[in-house]
């Protein structure tokens, strides 16, 4: 949370951090400003101190949405800046921020974060390190991020805002259930669209676009909506060429966020349209009832990587490959069970078997809960996933229920 922020920057041994880029679909930036609609702005927190926001002046009044003290990049007159920097206009960036940290009295190491173009604000930093030879301007790897470490516990509002979003993405996923059934089949399996053409993926995807949209939320990463072989190879996104056809297994991921790149949800479901085959029923069945011994065995402060060894062991007795046995296994169970959700789709706490000791479920945490089965060569893959919070009392919730029918049926078609 915010009120760890100090901690941890004596932690990490930081006397300051700046966060640079715009105040949207930039994590650290939106979450010590609110999202406000700011663009390649600057913020900078001396540890003990509130944080200090620069910015273009029309966007001045933007900022103070922030609720953060606001000094206009115009107070630096950008005219002498370049004159001293003989038109060298990347040493006169680096020049405004020397005298903005002069200004703020900030020295030290200092944590540089924010999403921005590497190569602008790589010479930029370059020269600004030349130019405080008493400071030191540090990164951290994303897992270590300080960042990550406070928000890896949620407040009230955070759950609050988080609920919605799987309020949102629920009524999604029914909208596309009820748009699938909807559909009239060929005899050759295949579903088709109201002009009578071949429904493929992309036609999905532009609905589901459509439909965030329209509900308040966006899509930055895509979705993922495979079917057939693509279903067995986790990270596949589908092929927007592929029909949609009845009997073969649908892995649907669905990761929206609040528009403007606030708060994520994430949730998968499999399906297979009109009916399934014994083999991809099995497989369900297998993956979702280790989906429910890992949600029924959640316990608070307990490591998260335990919980992806339960399912290692669980797929293994099932005659399953799984990444305790073999190192990067090619089918079978090829990830780890989970991961933190916030303003990141992937964050703290992490559940690989390599993960540090304190990635645990601390009350505050937003986890998802994801076991699956993939295999390529046949055909088919199954994932179950939901959003989860671990709340004070230690029980895990899940943050918004939606059905988990394998097999949905078809409302315009009979065998």
């Amino acid at each position: 949370m915010k009120s760890e922020l100090d901690q941890r920057m004596q932690t990490n041994n930081l006397e300051a951090i700046m966060v640079i880029g715009n105040g949207t679909h930039n994590p650290p930036m939106y979450y010590l400003t609110g999202g406000v609609h700011v663009s390649n702005a600057t913020l900078i927190k001396k540890r003990g101190s509130p944080p200090v926001l620069f910015c273009n002046s029309v966007e001045r009044e933007e900022g103070l949405k922030s609720g953060s003290k606001i000094i206009p990049y115009s107070v630096y007159n950008q005219e002498t800046l370049l004159q001293e920097a003989h038109g060298d206009q990347i040493l006169a960036t680096a020049l405004r921020y020397k005298q903005m940290l002069k200004d703020l009295d900030v020295h030290g190491r200092i944590g540089i974060y924010g999403i921005t173009d590497i190569g602008s604000a790589f010479p930029i930093f370059s020269r600004l390190q030349n130019l405080i030879p008493e400071s030191e301007l540090v990164g951290e790897p994303h897992d270590n991020s300080l960042f990550l470490y406070v928000m890896e516990t949620k407040d009230d509002a955070e759950i609050a805002r988080i609920r919605i979003m799987g309020e949102i993405t629920t009524k999604v996923v029914g909208y596309v259930a009820d748009y699938l059934t909807s559909r009239l089949v060929r005899k050759d399996e295949v579903l088709l669209k109201e002009d009578g053409t071949p429904l493929q993926i992309a036609d999905v995807k532009s609905r589901i676009d459509l439909w965030l949209a329209e509900l308040g939320a966006e899509n930055p990463d895509g979705t993922t909506f495979s079917i057939g072989r693509d279903a067995g190879i986790p990270h596949s996104i589908g092929n927007p060429k592929d029909f949609l056809r009845l009997g073969q297994t649908i892995v649907f991921d669905i990761y929206p966020c609040e528009a403007g790149g606030g708060y994520f949800y994430d949730l998968t479901r499999t399906w297979s349209l009109g009916y399934a085959t014994s083999e991809a029923q099995k497989l369900y069945d297998e993956v979702k009832a280790v989906h429910d011994k890992v949600q029924e065995n959640l316990a608070l402060n307990a490591p998260f990587k335990n919980y992806n060894r339960l399912v290692c062991e669980e797929f293994g007795k099932l005659g399953h490959q799984t990444t305790m046995n073999i190192p990067a296994p090619l089918e079978g169970y090829v990830h780890s069970v989970g991961h933190g959700v916030g303003l990141n789709i992937h964050e703290r706490p992490f559940s690989g078997l390599t993960a540090t000791d304190d990635n645990i479920l601390k009350a505050g945490v937003v986890i998802t809960n994801e076991p699956g089965l993939y295999y390529p060569e046949k055909g088919m893959g199954v994932r179950i996933e939901d959003t989860l919070w671990v709340r004070p009392d230690g029980k895990a919730e899940i943050l918004a229920q939606y059905p988990y029918d394998f097999v949905l049926e078809m409302k315009k078609w009979t065998r």
